[in-house]
This record gives structure tokens, sequence and C-alpha cells, in this order.
């Protein structure tokens, strides 16, 4: 009988060991990757204190036609209440007596890069007024949620928030509106398809590693279009902003309908123009992965450019101010990218909104009215 076949010794054919070797190296390729994923997971386990994906904490409201957090949903240091805000429960309605602080904003208002709802600096910022007002009672709601625009919060604010008596609103979001803006600009002149963000592959909705592998390779591709100034957008800074300044305004003058209070805050990043050009690209790699045709210059001068507008709007309106945006010291130790904040910067960024608050005439009238019988 050929050796090319099974003889009856039970050897294996040429053809038989090359499929089995092929089998187990398939086998070996499925082990490895299904360990990496379960290393990924343990990972942000640790680090997040849960393995789920971000997006499993949102639903869609069809009829504002946008994702809200999902009410009563927890998941490692993310807790969500049964108003469908971050945060500690809300009493609806608000008692009498009690301070309501609103915060509106984005994912850098929602704070997923904290280590637990108690390090989220609108929780820090009410646990402040608490400690420098310890005879009125105070609690808050956590507006942000990640990918909002102004046009967003505005909605928010008129179907969400405002039915909940806010004394106080506080607004902080440009990253979103700037990166939509420069994105339908690179579409416009064709430097990108459209100004719609490439979703990620199907794989990545499903597995963490093959998420955290192509967002990193965005982002190296990024990088290396931004350094070698290849497909880059240029733009004149003031130029920009029009937009965002229409639904800026907007919103506060929405928002003074239902507040007495009205504060806009200067928005922080983690991109500095004294920073080091190596600093700047590393300052600058997630905003790159949403604008990767986008130089740090372009970056810094349009972040610089809505600020400007926050402080025209806030003039204009008769909104408090409240600036200090650079105070927050530009480093990874305050910044998880180059708009989240770490632990750290969260703490500082609620020392600067409570004092600017507690510096506030109009607050101490708010908290006078409170405490009167």
């Amino acid at each position: 009988m050929s050796h090319r076949v099974l003889t009856q010794e039970g050897v294996l054919s040429t053809r038989s060991k090359q499929s089995l070797l092929v089998l187990i190296i398939i086998a070996s390729i499925v082990l490895a990757l299904l360990g990496a994923e379960g290393a990924v997971r343990l990972r942000q386990k640790l680090k997040y204190g849960s393995a789920t994906t971000f997006e499993e904490f949102y639903a869609v409201d069809r009829n504002l036609g946008l994702r809200v957090p999902i009410a009563n949903f927890s998941s490692g240091r993310i807790s969500i209440n049964s108003l469908g805000f971050r945060g500690p429960e809300i009493e609806n309605p608000k008692p009498p007596g009690t301070v309501r602080v609103a915060f509106l904003g984005a994912s850098t208002t929602w704070c997923a890069e904290v280590s637990g709802n108690d390090y989220v600096w609108p929780h820090l910022v009410t646990s402040s007024l608490g400690r420098t007002f310890p005879s009125v009672r105070f609690d808050y709601i956590n507006g942000g949620v990640p990918g909002y625009t102004m046009d967003s919060l505005l909605k928010i604010m008129q179907h969400r928030v405002a039915a909940l008596q806010p004394d106080v609103i506080v607004i902080y979001e440009a990253s979103n509106n700037l990166s939509g803006e420069l994105r339908e600009l690179a579409a416009k002149r064709g430097i990108i398809p459209d100004a719609k963000m490439k979703e990620l592959s199907w794989p990545s909705h499903h597995s963490l590693l093959w998420h955290l592998i192509e967002k990193n390779l965005r982002i190296l591709a990024a990088q290396r279009a931004a350094d070698n100034k290849r497909g880059s957008l240029e733009v004149d800074p003031g130029d920009l902003g029009e937009g965002y300044r229409h639904g800026l305004t907007r919103l506060v003058l929405a928002a003074q309908q239902h507040a007495k209070l009205i504060a806009l805050a200067t928005f922080s990043i983690q991109l500095r123009r004294e920073q080091s050009p190596e600093q700047q690209m590393h300052a600058s790699a997630s905003a790159f992965f949403y604008t990767p045709f986008a130089t740090t210059r372009l970056l810094t001068e349009g972040f610089g450019r809505y600020n400007q507008i926050i402080r025209e709007v806030a003039k204009e309106t008769g909104a408090l101010l409240i600036e200090g945006e650079n105070e927050i010291p530009g480093d990874s130790v305050h910044f998880a990218d180059t708009v989240h904040f770490t632990d750290a910067g969260s703490e500082a960024m609620a020392h600067r909104i409570s004092g600017a608050l507690v510096s506030s005439s109009t607050l101490h009238k708010i908290l006078a009215n409170a405490a009167a019988p």
C-alpha cells in the first residue's frame, strides 16, 4: 500500500500531516487571540472596573434623536441614577431649600476616564460647594454625554434638565463642535470623502482587542500624516467657530429661562503652545483620531479661537465666565488624552469651577433665597 495514505498501523499520510499542522496553527492563533482578548478585558476591568464597552451605557431616545444614558445601569466605576444621569439619585420635584447645579457637556463632563463617580468633576464641584456653604443642601445633574454638541445640549437642557429646576447651569464643551467643523471643511476641500466620522469595523464593536488595535493604528496613521503635513487642512483661525457661536448663544439664552446663574467655562486641553514638537504630537493623539488631516498648530489655534468665542458669548449674554483653562497642567498626570481628565485633572477642573462659582454674587443671592423660610 502507498505511504501517501493512512496505513493499517495508523501512520498519517503527508497530506494528512499537512492538514493537521494547519489545524494546529489555526487553533494556536485562535487561543492566542482569545488570551489577548481576555488580557485586554482584564486590563479594562482593573482600570475602569468593568469589561463592558462604553457604548453599553447608552440607548437612543427616539423622541430626541439622541443617545442618553440608560437609567439605573451600573457597571464597574460608572453608575447611572434612575433619571438617566451619571451620579447619585436626584429628588424630583426638587426639595425646598435645595440648590441644584446642572452641568451640560459631552464626554469631558461624563468623565469615563476617572476612577469612579466620586471623581467626576461635577461631583467634586458640588461637594466643594457643600463644604463651603454647610448650611445649604446642594445636589447636581450631570448632563454630560459623550459625543454631544451645542445642538444636543440645547435639546437635553430643554427636554431633560429644565424640568428638574436647576438653579445654576454650568456649560463646558468645545471639542465635538470643533472636530465636526474641521471635518466639514476638510470634506468641502476634498481632503476626506465626507464629514461623517468613519465607523470602526464590525469586529471592533464586539472585541476590545480589535477595537484597541484599530483605533491605535488610525491614530498612528494620523500622526504620521500630520508630521509630514500631507493632506493637512489649512484654515485661518479667525474663520472658525461661527456655527459654534450661534449654538452656544442659543443654549445660554434658553438656559437663562430656567436657571438664575449660567456659567461658561473655557475649554482646557493637554496640547499647549509652549510644548516641544514631540510633546505636542503626544498631546494631540486622540484629537488626530477624529481629525487625521489636522496639525498641532491648527488644533492649538482652533481651540484658542473657540475659547475666544466662549469669552465673547459670556460677555454678550451676561453669563458668568470661568477662565483659567491653562491652570490645569498640560501633562499626562492631569490628562488621559488630548481633552479628557484623569483623577488629578478632574480635581483641578473642579477647583477651577467651584472657585469661580463661590466668587459669584449671583450664587450668594441664590443661597440666600434657598435659606429663607
